[in-house]
This record gives C-alpha cells, structure tokens and sequence, in this order.
C-alpha cells in the first residue's frame, strides 16, 4: 500500500494510464483519485512527463521484483519461463479489459513518438533479457534470443486478441498450447 503522498500519487496516475493511457489521462483524474488538490500535486510531480518517468519506474521496479520472485518459487529454467506463461492467466481479466500493461503504453508511446518510449521499451528488453537466460540455462546457446523472442511475442499476441475478443477459453487455449511447446521443446532439448 503507497504511503507517502507521492507514491499515492504514481499508483493512481499508473493504473489511470493503464486503463485510460497516457494520452487521455489527466492531472485532474489522477488528483481526484487521489483526493488531493491539484496545488498539493503540482508540488510532487510539475508535468505529465514527469508523472509518466514515474509510473515507468515503478512498472521497472515491479517487473524486476516479478521476475525475482519468479527465480526465487521455481528450481527450474523452464518453471520460470511457465511463471512467465502463466501471467496470461493470472492477469486475465485485467488483459481482457485493457491488454497488456507494458504492450498498451510501448504502443500508445510509439505512436505519439513520445520522448519516454525507450524507457518503456526497457519492459520488454527486461523480459526479453530474462526470458533469453532461461534458454540459455536450458542448453540452447545460440538460439536463445531467437526463442525468448518468440515467446514474448506470442505472449503478447494472446494479450492483443484478449483484449479484443475477451475470449477465456482463447487465453485458456493459448497458455496450454505455449506449455505443450515447452514441454516439447525441453524434452527434444535434454541439456537442462
């Protein structure tokens, strides 16, 4: 739970951007959220850009602190690749409503050529990163980027189609599919 006011702030402003983006929230939005004058939030942060910094921070932090415990709960290279899978799962009805998290901001920033969307892309180049040390520890050498790669993208891709068809069966189906070609994959490639 945030406890100082600007953490309280950075929460709101995160989960506004995620549900509205960056574009279509305001200052107003994120101080009535917070419920605190508008005077009071122009003192923690001046500008938009300086709340997006912080939201991106945050989301940095989290996702280090995610693939952390996602190291620390599974003994194996490929139980942390399914950890990774399964937050298609766990995240579901959140992807369903308003797509991946990281995918709608890299988008949104993209698209308006904002100056912050490097930064945001350093969220995928930390999955991209870890999810490539998986592979490596799984004994595959040089093919490692290619397949942490195809595994972001699928990723993403059912986040994508969640979001537009909210379809769970589909979610469902995808996850299974992505775990049946690890499971394949592992036991073509015993070097683990």
């Amino acid at each position: 739970m945030p406890s100082t006011t600007r953490e309280r702030i950075v929460d709101a402003a995160d989960q506004l951007i995620y549900e509205h983006g960056f574009e279509h929230t305001s200052f107003a939005q994120i101080a009535d959220s917070v419920g605190i004058s508008r005077g009071n939030f122009y003192h923690h942060f001046r500008t938009k850009n300086d709340i997006l910094d912080a939201v991106i921070e945050r989301r940095l932090d989290r996702t280090r602190d995610m693939l952390g415990a996602w190291k620390a709960d599974n003994d194996t290279p490929l139980g942390r690749i399914r950890a990774f899978v399964h937050i298609l799962i766990d995240n579901r009805a959140l992807i369903e409503r308003y797509g991946c998290p990281v995918g709608t901001l890299c988008a949104e920033l993209g698209k308006l050529a904002h100056p912050a969307r490097g930064r945001a892309n350093e969220l995928f180049v930390l999955f991209q990163r870890w999810l490539r040390r998986q592979f490596t520890e799984l004994g595959c050498g040089d093919e490692a980027g290619p397949l942490a790669m195809h595994v972001l993208a699928r990723s993403q891709g059912v986040s994508t189609l969640a979001s537009t068809f909210q379809d769970e069966a589909f979610v469902r189906r995808e996850v299974d599919d992505l775990e049946n070609w690890l499971l394949q994959f592992s036991a073509n490639n015993p070097v683990h």
